[in-house]
């Protein structure tokens, strides 16, 4: 017995490609079943970026987006980025909001020991379109009880 496809909803995102972004691959999913859409360095021609070991830069990507209302683009680390060469988001996930028209950027930063080079058009960063839910808070004098209450970090187990 097969289970019911569930439906996914498809959307439709403004892109403009800026000047120092022309050439470049706009964002794509590499695979069918990919979650999130690879995200490009847009350096100049040139020498690469050089990230030494702890060291952070903010990579243009060349893009800006128009998302629609109520929706958000996570950006997230490259898997293979992070394990093969240390290199990860430092503000993992960064949103992008639909009312945000500027330069998409991604903070990396270099957690290895070793320097690594980014070059024009490397694939840095995935991003994640994601549906926003809004919440409206309700102040009220205590929370209700649970068995697990307010302990926290580790109070589950390892």
């Amino acid at each position: 017995m097969t289970s019911p496809t569930p439906t996914n909803p498809s959307i439709t995102i403004q892109l403009e490609q800026l000047p120092h972004g022309i050439g470049l691959e706009l964002p794509s999913y590499e695979t069918e079943g990919a979650a999130g859409m690879d995200l490009r360095a847009a350096l100049p021609e040139g020498p690469p970026v050089i990230l030494g070991p702890l060291m952070r830069s903010l990579i243009p990507t060349g893009i800006a987006i128009e998302l629609p209302e109520n929706y958000e683009a996570q950006i997230r680390p490259r898997s293979g980025l992070a394990l093969k060469q240390g290199i990860t988001v430092l503000n993992t996930p960064g949103t992008i909001d639909s009312d945000y028209r500027g330069e998409i950027k991604v903070i990396l930063i270099n957690l290895s020991d070793h320097p690594v080079e980014i070059n024009r058009g490397d694939r840095i960063a995935q991003m994640v379109i994601a549906p926003v839910t809004k919440a409206t808070i309700n102040q009220v004098e205590s929370l209700s009880l649970t068995r697990r209450g307010a302990k926290g970090f580790g109070s589950t187990g390892n």
